[in-house]
C-alpha cells in the first residue's frame, strides 16, 4: 500500500465532499463567513454530536482531561466501554502542537477525532493517522456552528498501558494494586512505579477496564476537568 496515494486521494476525496456540502450549509456574515472559536465549536458539539453521550448514565463526558501527567490535554473525552478523544482546532488555532498532540492521543484513546474549522481542513487531512476521525465545522445560521462527519474514527491498535493507567491519581493506582495483592511496601514506591506495576500486572483490556472505572467513581474532579454538564 502506497500511504502517499492513499492520503492523496482520501484527501482529494474529502475536499471534493466538502466543497459539494458547503454549498448547501455556509451562511455569509456582513464581513464573509463568521470565525468560529473554541467555546462555540465546544459547546455546540457537546450538544449537537455528543448529546447521546450525556444522556448515557453509564457515559464520562470530561473537558479538559490531561493527558501523560500534563504533557497536553485532550480537549473532550468520552469515557463509557472505551476511551475517546477529541482534539478541537478553531479558526483562532494553529496546527503547531498537533502532532505532539496526536502521539499523546494515540498512547491512550481507543478512538481519536479531530473537530476542525473548514481552514485547517487540508493540512490536517495530511496530518492526521488515517485511524483518526475527522469532523468538519461548518458555519450555521441558528446555532453558529453545525458539523460534518467527513472521516468516521477506526481502532487505534497501538495505546500504551503505562500511558493508560497514568490517569489515575495515585490513590486510585494503588487501589487497584492493593486489589491485586500487591505488598504495602511496594504500594509506597513513587507513582511512576505503581503506573509502571500496574502495567505489568494486567493486561491492556483489563487496565482500560479498571481505570475508566475508576475515571467513572472519580467525586473530586480538579478543576480545570470536572465532567461537562449538557444542559437542555
Amino acid at each position: 500500500m502506497n500511504l502517499y496515494r492513499d492520503t492523496h486521494a482520501l484527501e482529494s476525496e474529502l475536499l471534493h465532499r466538502y466543497r459539494l456540502h458547503i454549498g448547501n450549509i455556509f451562511t455569509k456574515s456582513s464581513g464573509g463567513f463568521a470565525i468560529m472559536n473554541d467555546s462555540l465549536i465546544r459547546e455546540n458539539f457537546h450538544r449537537q454530536v455528543l448529546n447521546p453521550d450525556h444522556a448515557c448514565p453509564k457515559t464520562l463526558v470530561i473537558d479538559e482531561l490531561g493527558l501523560n501527567h500534563g504533557e497536553c490535554r485532550a480537549d473532550i473525552a468520552v469515557i463509557n466501554g472505551k476511551l475517546s478523544g477529541y482534539e478541537i482546532k478553531s479558526d483562532l488555532d494553529s496546527l503547531v502542537r498537533l502532532k505532539r498532540q496526536i502521539r499523546a492521543y494515540d498512547t491512550i484513546f481507543q478512538s481519536a477525532s479531530i473537530v476542525v474549522a473548514p481552514r485547517h481542513l487540508r493540512k490536517v487531512i495530511r496530518t492526521v493517522p488515517l485511524h483518526w476521525g475527522i469532523c468538519v465545522c461548518l458555519p450555521n445560521a441558528d446555532s453558529g456552528v453545525t458539523f460534518w462527519r467527513a472521516r468516521p474514527a477506526s481502532e487505534n491498535t497501538h495505546p500504551e498501558p503505562v500511558a493508560i493507567a497514568q490517569l489515575l491519581w495515585r490513590d486510585e493506582a494503588a487501589e487497584i494494586l492493593k486489589s491485586l495483592g500487591a505488598s504495602a511496601r511496594s504500594l509506597k514506591q513513587p507513582r511512576a512505579e505503581l503506573y509502571k506495576q500496574l502495567a505489568d500486572a494486567l493486561e491492556l483490556s483489563e487496565l482500560t477496564s479498571r481505570v475508566i472505572g475508576a475515571l467513572k467513581d472519580r467525586k473530586n474532579w480538579r478543576r480545570p476537568a470536572p465532567p461537562f454538564e449538557c444542559g437542555g
